[in-house]
């Protein structure tokens, strides 16, 4: 059974501590990242959150924090990052390869007091991942692992 999932967001980062500018589409590039955002090339070029992990934390610390706090570029719903190190993830054309957990920073908890702790465990704060393909990808595309060739 290959799960499907989707594209909830996308943010870009327009300088490092910058603020987070939500978009309907982005410019992915291979071995770069995201057109336009701050962090390029090296093995963090895009970071990825998941939809059910952040609500859930916001459900159980009682709050109601935008998802752009955690200050990752996709959030994607429908499909578990947990251990996706070295895995492919394809959003809409594009595929990225995870290339690690993404531990949350002390940023975290000038949104939210104590979220930074919440976030730490068990890939909380998401993945970071390598562009593998120049392409477009929009919210609502659809998100799947894929076999690596």
């Amino acid at each position: 059974m290959n799960q499907q999932g989707k594209l909830e967001a996308i943010w870009i980062k327009r300088f490092k501590h910058g603020p987070m500018d939500r978009t309907d589409r982005a410019e992915l590039l291979a071995g770069k990242g995201i057109v336009n955002n701050a962090n390029q090339g090296g093995k963090r070029q895009v970071t990825i959150i998941e939809k059910e992990v952040w609500d859930e934390l916001m459900e159980k610390l009682k709050a109601s924090v935008a998802p752009s706090a955690r200050r990752a570029n996709l959030m994607v719903s429908g499909l578990p990052l947990a251990d996706s190190r070295g895995r492919i993830l394809q959003v809409g054309a594009c595929r990225l390869r995870i290339a690690g957990e993404t531990k949350p920073c002390e940023r975290m908890d000038e949104a939210l007091p104590g979220l930074k702790d919440a976030l730490y465990d068990n890939w909380g704060g998401g993945a970071f991942a390598e562009v593998l393909d120049d392409d477009e990808i929009c919210v609502g595309d659809p998100v799947r692992w894929v076999h690596q060739s």
